[in-house]
């Protein structure tokens, strides 16, 4: 077992680990500044003119942006804006484009003046501003909350940028905005390099072919086109690394080689990002080493493993930036060269960049080649949905044209609407389709065109809408193809005034968009962004709005687009399917296994044990051992027994599998495959206590193993690809097969039967059962070549049994006691879960005490609460039980915490959820300390705590627990355990070093209550038990309703088994007299049927339930069970349904003082319906009864156990019998003909009562002879091994030697019976072998 911090290694996220050394690491001019000599830290703002800040406005003189130096005092010690509202912005020019790492700020010196909350924009030309994002959200920065203490707010992500704008969200109640900073940083140089579409930068290798096993590329690129490619290297061999835009998503392709026969596919292809067409810088990291790949952008890092089974990259010549090289293959074809720019441009440790500017490499393709990188004409509007952007344009017009680009995710919005002189006309987007209504008043005319669909994808998308004269047309995305023209039966004329996004207060819009009291539905306002709008075929001068020149708007920012894809990355989990809307995401979860607000958390069980201790059965199942980790869920067999449960996973390889090698001079391979990925595999054997596989070979003239010093003939691979030269019913290190070890092989001169090489069939099997080396993968078969050689391979399923994970315990005795755990680091969503058991009312489960707090524990008994820090809130879930916890029984716990939000679930049925803030759900960095128990100020938990899972990982609480003083591994007491077996309601009794089953409230007996307890009845025999005395009954002042034992004076409901078996009737099986008129029968008539009497309160005729439907006197075991739940009474035969009857309403449901309990006859004073009597009392009941119970009472095995002491007597010959253990031996009814089945009516029966023998020979003093004399023979041989087993342990003495030793033939045979997993002490497992 792992400890310590080596039990958490698994709890890391999934990284691919590069080897040390093997890679140059890869870091920007940042990383390198802040981890060399001079760390990234410069004061940027300080240093600046005057003149290099400006703000949207300032208050006064003195007031002005280049006093906003952080610590000044100059001017009026600080900058503040005219107006104090959100649209106000402080703007530093740092003179080039420079590395910002932080941002100080203070409020305006000596003054009521802050800004407690703030964004950051930034650009490098003052245009097309870009917010700060954090965990996919434009990031709300926490300011000031006096004037003059500085708060320093450190950035997760560095920025490269030349121009900083910070913009207030909230500022200070008693006055102002009032705002100092200072910006943090370093410089940055680059060499930039502009890209028309035409221009592609080869990188020639100085060798032809160049074949490596590591490769580290880095680039910035910024661009406004979607599609291009960045860099294309490839190979003759058919390998090749690729890099482009795909729908302004980022796309890695890589092939490090695939065979010609299609056997072996290396083609792997990664994309990562979105919207990368902003026209703003991204940066791409490309590190690979053999087949493991670090891809990041923008500081998200993918880790993956590419295809295939090669690992060097073998290109030819060279490798192309900014788009393909001539030289490329024709099926390389239809991808466009790369239009923007890029920078930094290097290659394993060239600078490429660098070497265009000095003329190294061949710019010919280029038709001007620039270093420099040309703004974009477009100028973006950003909306929201309150906003709204007024324009003008031509009045009284008859001709309207309106085109815009717009991107967005929501489905539905205004997009434009322009009032007409009679009329309007409003172009929206519904259900993602552009639609165009067109309204004229005049004539009552309203026209409808649509055209386009799934336009809410985030792309960009043109719309164009041009009236003129009497027709309307419209275009989306310039396909002239798909163009939408209708005919309008007026000529319009313009109102010249046209709003886009939204509508000002004044306009009317009587179709609902603006109006709220208008019919139709309401069109939300568009969120999301436009650009390139044109009027009347004019560009807006956007410029010459936000100078207020023309046009107005309001709750627009303009030049700045804020799209955000909240889906990427995806934080839907385990395949979930992400959508989203302009404010949120959600995830499609279905079918993939899992569920929850992000596909966290697992549906399925863990394992086989979870779903037998869930009350399942044998069958076929989903199973997911690791929870909410990477492993997929998997279906499994569950083979569940009283005493353990198997998980079965089947191969491809059918049984007796013939092994053809005749004429073939290489071995014969035989690959065995199963339904699983060899992670969910290892998960089944590395969770289990035990693991076994059948094998066995059949053999004519085909030998094995060989003798054990030579060189085997057959050998099977396992996992991790590993030779063994054992076989079934042997060990690791012993070359024998299970004859061998037995000493029984059919020739004594070898240790297979094989290998005797005989010309007769015969064969080697047994189980593998070290299970680190299972599963069987592979079986190489060498002697199957010769004239005559025949063999059949088999290999069976891999059974496993036990659940490592599931019982991991530990019990906590002190309120101070507690694991230590070394913490993980967390990912964006996190899971806890764990059983526990207490008789405490109160204490602390578990706690993170690092910077992402988090906090489990029971209070009040009944309340368990979970507390959690995100970003820089604090959330607390309850959830109450209804019934207390410290039961001393089991419940589960399960807390979860993602990005959208927290969920706390008490024993998979309480439950409470709360969102979580639109900041801080990031990460969970969980640096600090796991305490398990015991927090630093508040009292632990005690009682046990078992299955403690983090993100899927299991925590060894038992062996951490071994050392750790006030805590003990495993559960105080054995009865909690997946290893207890007390059975029939047998109750657990814990012992010093175990347990006992205490069977005396059952009808069974032995030591698990697993032994029927049955009595066979001669003529006359009967066995009478009584309840309460009368004496104590009318002592009773009260008489009480019970539910419980037949002790209790009323019984308002009762349950009533036994089994039984007979050949003659009639008579009465049970009888439950009162010392009222009450009472309860069950008896069989004469033609062998079932009758239940009730005579209880308010009947005046006793109610009877007749089986009419079988005769049960057949000298079969038949079961009874009967329950009555106050009038309700259900009954089941065997192993038909329930059935269910109503007693009629006059009675109150009530058995009045029972009596006494009557098996096979009645003998009683008092008055007894005399139908019992003169019909069924007479000679009593012969056969056998067993597992009698009534309610907590087993009459008929106190009778057997004590005798005639009272409150038990017996009247007659009751001989002890096992006959209730008989199997059925009936196999049940199909459907069809089952009298009892609700659709056979008219069915024949399967059993003619009426038909007496054929020679009508009474057989009944057959039977009954017969069954004497085996009970006498069975007692006689009883006795004589009892008498042996005590001679023959006389003297003996016991010993801690492991069983089975002592009977072991030899060295060999005593190690594998003692211990399966003995190698590893042998030399064969330090080896590994590989085919």
């Amino acid at each position: 077992m792992l400890s310590g911090t080596e039990s958490l290694l698994p709890l890391l996220p999934p990284l691919l680990l590069l080897m040390a050394g093997s890679i140059a690491s890869i870091r920007t001019a940042a990383a390198s500044s802040s981890s060399g000599a001079r760390r990234c830290e410069d004061s940027l703002a300080t240093p600046l003119p005057y003149s290099s800040f400006t703000g949207s406005s300032l208050l006064a003189h003195g007031y002005g942006a280049g006093f906003a130096k952080l610590a000044r005092q100059q001017g009026a010690g600080g900058w503040s804006p005219l107006d104090t509202d959100r649209h106000q912005w402080l703007q530093v020019d740092l003179g080039s484009r420079k590395h910002v790492v932080a941002v100080a700020t203070q409020g305006r010196y000596g003054s009521s003046d802050w800004t407690s909350k703030y964004q950051i924009l930034y650009s490098d030309s003052q245009k097309n501003w870009r917010p700060y994002l954090q965990d996919g959200n434009a990031w709300v920065f926490e300011g000031n909350a006096n004037s003059e203490g500085v708060v320093r707010n450190q950035l997760k992500h560095t920025i490269l940028t030349r121009y900083v704008r910070l913009v207030p969200v909230d500022w200070s109640a008693r006055g102002r905005i009032g705002v100092r900073l200072e910006l943090y940083g370093c410089s940055y140089w680059a060499d930039v390099i502009s890209f028309d579409g035409y221009g592609v930068i080869p990188y020639r290798f100085r060798s032809k072919k160049l074949k490596m096993l590591k490769d580290a590329i880095t680039l910035k690129f910024r661009t406004t086109s979607r599609d291009g490619v960045l860099l294309h290297g490839e190979g003759q061999q058919g390998d090749y690394i690729s890099l482009e835009l795909r729908r302004a998503r980022l796309k890695l392709s890589i092939n490090l080689g695939s065979n010609q026969h299609g056997s072996i596919q290396g083609h792997t292809t990664v994309t990562s990002g979105s919207l990368l067409d902003d026209d703003h810088w991204h940066s791409v990291v490309i590190e690979r080493y053999r087949r493991n790949v670090n891809f990041t952008l923008d500081h998200h890092t993918q880790h993956f493993r590419t295809n295939g089974e090669f690992d060097h990259l073998d290109l030819d010549y060279e490798i192309s930036f900014g788009g393909l090289p001539i030289s490329a293959k024709p099926n390389t074809g239809g991808r466009g060269n790369f239009v923007g720019c890029m920078e930094g441009i290097t290659y394993n440790g060239e600078n490429i960049t660098n070497l265009v500017r000095k003329r190294k490499v061949d710019t010919s393709s280029f038709r001007n080649l620039t270093f420099a990188c040309a703004e974009s004409n477009s100028m973006p509007v950003f909306f929201n949905s309150t906003s709204f952007l007024q324009l003008p344009g031509q009045s009284d017009s008859d001709t309207l044209s309106v085109s815009l680009s717009f991107r967005t995710w929501n489905p539905n919005g205004l997009l434009m609407f322009t009032a007409l002189a009679e009329g309007w006309v409003e172009v929206g987007l519904t259900e993602s389709k552009v639609t165009v209504l067109v309204n004229v008043t005049q004539k009552n005319t309203r026209i409808d065109i649509s055209s386009g669909g799934g336009l809410n994808d985030g792309q960009w998308h043109s719309v164009h809408l041009n009236i003129l004269e009497n027709y309307a047309m419209l275009t989306v995305d310039g396909d002239e193809a798909s163009t939408v023209r209708t005919i309008i039966p007026i000529v319009i004329q313009t109102g010249g005034s046209y709003y886009f996004g939204g509508a000002g207060p004044k306009v009317h819009s009587p179709s609902g968009y603006f109006l709220h009291s208008s019919p139709r539905p309401l069109q939300r306002s568009f969120q999301g962004c436009m650009q390139m709008i044109h009027i009347d075929d004019h560009v807006a001068d956007l410029r010459a709005v936000e100078q207020g020149l023309m046009g107005s708007f309001h709750n627009v920012s303009l030049d700045m687009c804020a799209i955000v894809d909240r889906c990427v990355p995806n934080y839907c989990e385990h395949g979930g399917r992400c959508s989203q809307t302009w404010d949120a995401f959600s995830c499609n979860c279905s079918g993939t296994g899992y569920t929850g607000a992000t596909c966290h958390t697992s549906v399925y069980r863990q394992s086989c044990e979870e779903y037998k201790h869930d009350g399942r059965t044998s069958g076929s199942y989903w199973m997911d051992p690791d929870g909410s980790g990477p492993i997929a869920p998997f279906r499994v067999s569950c083979v569940m027994t009283d005493e353990k449960v198997w998980t079965m996973v089947v191969n491809n390889m059918p049984t007796q599998t013939p092994v053809s090698g005749v004429g073939q001079k290489e071995n014969a391979v035989l690959h065995v495959t199963y339904n699983l990925t060899d992670d969910q595999v290892l998960s089944v054997t590395r969770n289990s206590e035990y693991c076994e596989q059948f094998v066995a070979y059949a053999c004519k003239m085909s030998r094995l193993l060989n003798t054990p010093d030579g060189v085997p003939y057959t050998w099977w691979v396992g996992r991790a690809n590993e030779r063994h030269f054992y076989w079934g019913g042997s060990g690791p290190g012993v070359q024998k097969c299970s004859c061998g070890i037995e000493h029984n092989c059919t020739d004594a001169k070898h240790h297979c039967n094989c290998d005797a090489d005989q010309r007769s069939w015969k064969e080697d099997s047994g189980l593998l059962v070290y299970k680190d080396h299972l599963p069987v993968s592979q079986v190489v078969v060498g002697d199957t070549s010769r004239a005559g050689s025949e063999a059949k391979l088999t290999v069976g399923p891999l059974r496993c049994e036990g659940d490592r994970n599931y019982w991991n315990a530990a019990s906590f005795s002190s309120p101070a006691s507690y694991l230590h755990f070394p913490l993980y680091r967390g990912e964006t969503c996190s899971d806890v879960s764990f059983y526990f058991k207490t008789s405490s009312t109160h204490g602390v489960f578990l706690e993170n005490q690092g910077a992402d707090f988090f906090h489990v524990e029971l209070r009040d008994a009944s309340l368990i609460l979970f507390s959690l820090d995100v970003g820089t809130e604090r959330l607390v879930l309850h959830v109450r039980s209804p019934a207390p916890l410290n039961d001393h029984q089991w419940h589960r716990v399960d807390a979860e915490r993602n990005i959208k939000e927290a969920v706390l679930q008490l024993d998979g049925r309480h439950r409470e959820s709360r969102a979580t803030p639109p900041q801080g759900h990031g990460k969970v960095e969980l640096h600090g300390d796991l305490y398990v128990g015991a927090s630093k100020v508040q009292r632990g938990f005690l009682g046990c705590m078992r299955a403690l899972r983090i993100n899927g990982v299991t925590l060894d609480l038992r062996d951490k627990a071994r050392d750790t003083p006030g805590v003990n591994p495993g559960c105080q007491g054995h009865c909690s355990s997946s290893m207890m077996q007390c059975r029939n309601g047998g109750k657990c009794v814990e012992q010093y070093n175990g347990y006992s089953c205490d069977c005396s409230l059952t009808a069974y007996d032995g030591t698990f209550c697993t032994e029927d307890v049955g009595g066979y009845f001669e003529t006359g025999t009967l066995v009478r038990y009584d309840f309460l005395p009368e004496a104590a009954i009318l002592a009773s002042a009260e008489p009480k309703l019970a539910s419980g034992s037949p002790g209790e004076t009323n019984l308002t409901r009762e349950e009533l088994l036994f089994s039984f078996s007979t050949s003659s009737t009639p008579s009465i099986l049970v009888y439950i007299s009162s010392w009222t008129q009450d009472y309860m029968a069950v008896v069989l008539r004469h033609n062998g049927t079932l009758q239940v009497r009730y005579s209880l309160a308010g009947l005046a005729e006793p109610y009877t339930i007749d089986l009419d439907e079988l005769n049960l006197a057949n000298g079969q075991p038949h079961s009874v069970n009967i329950s009555r739940n106050h009038r309700r009474v259900q009954l089941q035969l065997d192993h038909y349904p329930v059935s269910t009857y109503a007693l009629p309403e006059a009675c109150d449901g009530r058995f009045r003082m029972a009596k006494s309990f009557f098996l096979g006859k009645v003998f009683e004073t008092g008055q007894i319906d005399p139908v019992l009597i003169e019909r069924y009392n007479t000679p009593g009941f012969v056969g056998c009864l067993s597992r009698v119970q009534f309610n907590s009472v087993a009459p008929l095995k106190v009778a057997l156990r004590s005798g005639q002491a009272p409150p038990v007597s017996t009247t007659g010959i009751l001989v002890p019998s096992n006959c209730g253990a008989l199997p059925l031996t009936l196999s049940p009814a199909a459907s069809a003909s089952d009298p009892w089945h609700h659709e056979a009516a008219g069915a024949d029966f399967l059993l003619n009562e009426d038909k007496s023998s054929e020679d009508g020979v009474d057989r009944n003093s057959a039977v009954v002879g017969g069954i004497i004399s085996m009970v006498i023979f069975s007692v006689l041989c009883i006795m004589v091994l009892v008498v042996r087993h005590m001679f023959r342990h006389k003297g003996s003495y016991h010993t801690n030697e492991a069983k089975g030793a002592e009977s072991a033939d030899c060295a060999d045979a005593a190690i594998i019976v003692n211990d399966p997993a003995f190698t590893e002490t042998i030399e064969e497992s330090k080896k590994e072998w590989f085919i």
